[in-house]
């Protein structure tokens, strides 16, 4: 039996409940999914190319999913401490795939921005449902209408026109569970016309013995004019596999930053799906991945410049350790209708072992004269020459190899908007870079963040 076939009969033993837990778009999207279901396969190294990830191998186990809403309490304060130093943020949490809002939340929202459930929203807001879910995301790619098909709640962040929040929202995902179980999730934001955003996603594990899954689909409407700042941090558990797919349609004059982060994780594949529908849009999109003790992390990035006086910029890098692999598989499309874009794509790696492994493909596929772009990949190792030198200092060559895998992730890290969360990565990172030195790579959590910083 296919993973499709496994959830597709686990829906039909339990459509009732499903519908009962949700509401509106998501219900009577469910139907459409399920067509689109049929004789449907995900995909798998032999159909995608050996360096991705097989999301059939990835799905095969039998998962158990939660369609009767049973409560799996989980103590959120002694579960993680997501506060960043200097930089209060607006908290709302997803508990596998249910949403909480974390103290007086909606009191605290500035006028003008919603962040509430999804499947609340479809009830009490299905306007903004019915004009935008499913809308960028299409149901013709199994694995999106898979998780249409098995979502029953997620987040919605709606900001209004010409809003300027003034401080950041935040996302926790933690995954929480007494038996193997699979989240799928929903994340919607509709970022309206002069509006702006910026939002800090984290993922965490509660229970590192339990097997996971997670599969999410986050749709992303920039309106005119807009602008968006998503950093998303992932510190998993080594049972944890992650399927993040992200679908972002940018109007004219929209800026989109975005940063992924991978500290931990057990296998990981990043979507990225972006069309630049409207002149004079830019995009920032950037990645950094740290891998170790046999983690697999996949970034899969494919922007699409459907307009004239565009820019795009990426870069991604990994650092991969002990029998870690990883892999990127970059696209850029410039369609005739697309003259004047700028785009421009990097990926660098270093492996710091002789088991890590590293796949790399970037393309340009460009059918328009009037363009500056540019591709490019390296694979290597960290400098011997500048290891002598710090070892001929006096820096004992494991922290000298730390210091250098620290530095070489600072560009990426600068990448990021908000001052305080760059200082928060850069803490981040060098813990997990001294952590995995030390062998405790497979046991890092969020927990030393202050818990004096309030979220308010």
């Amino acid at each position: 039996m296919s993973s499709i076939d496994q959830y597709t009969a686990l829906y039909s033993e339990n459509a009732c409940a499903f519908d009962a837990h949700s509401a509106g778009k998501l219900n009577t999207m469910r139907k459409h999914a399920l067509e689109s279901l049929k004789g449907a396969s995900l995909p798998t190294k032999r159909t995608e190319g050996y360096e991705r990830t097989s999301l059939e191998d990835m799905y095969a186990p039998d998962f158990g999913l939660n369609p009767s809403r049973i409560n799996m309490p989980v103590d959120l304060a002694a579960t993680f401490r997501c506060a960043v130093p200097h930089m209060s943020t607006l908290l709302g949490v997803t508990v596998n795939d249910v949403f909480h809002p974390v103290g007086s939340l909606e009191q605290r929202l500035p006028e003008g921005v919603t962040f509430m459930s999804l499947s609340k929203a479809a009830a009490e807001k299905p306007e903004v449902i019915e004009k935008y879910y499913g809308s960028i995301a299409p149901t013709e790619n199994a694995a999106v209408a898979l998780n249409t098909l098995l979502t029953q709640d997620g987040v919605l962040i709606h900001v209004d026109r010409g809003t300027h929040p003034g401080k950041p929202l935040q996302l926790v995902n933690i995954l929480s569970s007494t038996v193997p179980l699979m989240a799928p999730r929903r994340v919607l934001v509709v970022v309206e016309e002069d509006a702006e955003l910026q939002l800090l996603v984290c993922d965490h594990t509660n229970d590192n013995s339990q097997s996971y899954l997670t599969s999410q689909v986050t749709e992303i409407v920039a309106g005119r004019n807009s602008r968006v700042d998503i950093c998303d941090i992932e510190e998993s558990s080594a049972r944890t596999s992650r399927h993040n797919m992200l679908y972002v349609r940018q109007s004219e004059g929209s800026s989109l930053n975005h940063t992924t982060v991978t500290l931990t994780c057990g296998v990981t594949r990043n979507d990225y799906h972006i069309d630049l529908t409207g002149d004079h849009c830019d995009t920032r999109l950037s990645g950094m991945a740290i891998g170790s003790a046999g983690m697999h992390i996949d970034n899969h990035t494919d922007i699409r410049h459907l307009s004239a006086h565009c820019k795009s910029d990426q870069l991604f890098k990994y650092v991969l350790d002990d029998n870690a692999s990883g892999a990127f598989d970059g696209r850029i499309l410039v369609t005739g209708d697309a003259p004047f874009t700028e785009a421009y794509q990097s990926n660098k790696n270093i492996l710091a072992s002789q088991e890590a492994r590293m796949h790399s493909k970037p393309v340009l596929e460009i059918y328009n004269d009037e363009v500056k772009c540019s591709h490019g990949a390296t694979t290597g190792q960290l400098d011997s020459k500048a290891l002598f030198y710090m070892q001929a200092r006096g820096i004992p060559l494991e922290e000298a190899r730390t210091l250098l895998m620290q530095a070489f992730m600072s560009d990426v890290i600068d990448r990021v908007s908000v001052d305080g969360l760059r200082d928060r990565l850069r803490h981040l990172t060098e813990r997990r870079f001294n952590n995995y030195r030390q062998g405790d790579a497979a046991n890092e959590q969020c927990g030393d963040c202050p818990a004096s910083t309030s979220n308010d």
